[in-house]
């Protein structure tokens, strides 16, 4: 299998990729993700220019490697939630989402470095969040699991409680849409079978 990279220093996302047989290293892109999300463009297109935008910066140092960067964002009625970094901004942000539903939007890019080859999808997938009382906001919250996660919740964790039902990949919501990147990956030689 060819050498891959995944920009993004995400170990979520590196062990997803592990499940797949994919042992990826990490690179930090180090790019600054401020400049377009100061522009407000929709969901899907700023994650795709991020993903984009951080794979351009690996591959420019890693010649020989596929190349795999992502960017993910929560999506509420067409507003972009961030990642809460107090236990207040949780909770608030917990108590928009109750009762709704959102959307998780990952951008990807696929570089393959040595042929110059790029592809660059977003992958979109609903939740529909059950109404929350202010109990389970606080203690869920209590358990810190909701700080610097987009949303304000972790699926693969004690978050999963929150989801009545989704639409669309799981993997999605964690971070990397797994189907899709699978089937993008055959297109650059890389079978996992």
């Amino acid at each position: 299998m060819k050498k891959v990279i995944l920009a993004p220093s995400s170990k979520g996302r590196r062990q997803l990729l592990k499940q797949l047989g994919i042992n990826a290293q990490i690179r930090p892109s180090y790019f600054n993700e401020s400049l377009y999300k100061s522009k407000k463009l929709p969901p899907h297109q700023l994650v795709k220019c991020l993903s984009s935008q951080k794979a351009k910066a690996v591959a420019v140092k890693e010649r020989n490697a596929i190349i795999i960067a992502a960017d993910t964002v929560v999506v509420l009625k067409n507003k972009i939630l961030g990642k809460p970094k107090t236990a207040a901004k949780a909770k608030k942000m917990l108590r928009q989402i109750s009762g709704q539903k959102i959307s998780t939007i990952t951008g990807y890019t696929i570089i393959d470095a040595p042929k110059n080859k790029c592809v660059t999808r977003s992958v979109e997938t609903k939740a529909y969040i059950k109404k929350l009382t202010s109990r389970e906001i606080s203690d869920y919250v209590k358990t810190n699991e909701p700080l610097d996660k987009a949303g304000a919740f972790g699926i693969q964790g004690r978050g999963a409680f929150i989801i009545r039902k989704i639409e669309g990949d799981y993997y999605n919501i964690i971070g990397l849409p797994l189907f899709s990147i699978v089937e993008a990956l055959k297109k650059f030689g890389v079978h996992l079978l």
